[in-house]
């Protein structure tokens, strides 16, 4: 393979995306004519899923094994995300983890509290960081470059069972406004997006509680959300339609945050 049919697609880095909504994303961008590097705690029989439903889709796909909140880490992982494939124009933060224990907030330990810090957000900030500084060291930049941070409709609307990760999700929005103003001038991207509820391995253990839920209309749409319409929606804001809309928050819940009576 040549020099030029390396760099003749354009690149994107998906933290935590062996499964779930990771894939689903990493899929779409394969659709979208991305060459997809992924990155997950372990690399296992899904990892192999993953990276040939990127090749059935169109891309190439790399996996690099890492766990985004170990810092010491960040730098080897960037620096092997960018050679993968010769560069990188997307980031999308989607690595992240949910509590080990539904229970009262009263009840909350420190030890759940710092472990969904250090995953859903320090890590994603520091990566964030490590590779906006990258970016703006580049003398000649191939746009659109875009960062897309996975979230959740908890950075809204809190659940007191999962008090840690409400916390985690909503610093996110706030991550993203800060590098959406930092990045701005550098014609950089950065778009937050609140997936409600998403049928995932995460949501497995309350799946007859959600089914009931989603029945009951508690969204408008009244179906579960699919990791495929979170694919969709990173695909549409890392391309240069959006970059005016940097900072925007797109909700992929089905209207499950409009207020109604």
């Amino acid at each position: 393979m040549g020099e030029a049919d390396r760099h003749s697609r354009p690149r994107v880095l998906v933290t935590g995306a062996r499964r779930g909504i990771g894939r689903g994303i990493a899929w779409a961008f394969a659709e979208g004519g991305y060459d997809v590097v992924v990155n997950d705690l372990v690399e296992d029989a899904l990892v192999a899923e993953t990276i040939a439903g990127i090749r059935e889709r169109g891309g190439k796909g790399c996996f690099l094994q890492g766990d985004i909140a170990d810092l010491g880490r960040h730098a080897a992982l960037v620096e092997r995300a960018f050679a993968a494939f010769g560069g990188l124009e997307v980031l999308v933060n989607n690595a992240g983890i949910q509590v080990a224990k539904r229970q009262d907030m009263l009840e909350t330990t420190p030890e759940s509290f710092d472990a969904l810090m250090a995953t859903n957000l320090r890590g994603p900030f520091f990566l964030t960081q490590r590779i906006a500084r990258r970016w703006l060291a580049e003398k000649n930049p191939e746009p659109p470059r875009a960062i897309v941070n996975i979230a959740s409709i908890n950075s809204a609307m809190p659940s007191t069972n999962r008090a840690e990760y409400c916390i985690s999700k909503t610093g996110v929005s706030m991550m993203t406004e800060l590098f959406a103003v930092r990045l701005a001038e550098a014609g950089i991207g950065v778009f937050e997006i609140r997936p409600g509820i998403i049928r995932t391995d995460m949501t497995a253990g309350v799946r007859e509680t959600y089914d009931r839920l989603i029945a009951d209309g508690v969204a408008p749409v009244r179906r579960w959300g699919e990791p495929k319409d979170i694919g969709r929606a990173a695909v549409a804001l890392a391309r240069d339609d959006f970059q005016f809309s940097t900072g925007s928050v797109i909700h992929v819940d089905g209207g499950l945050h409009i207020h109604r009576l």
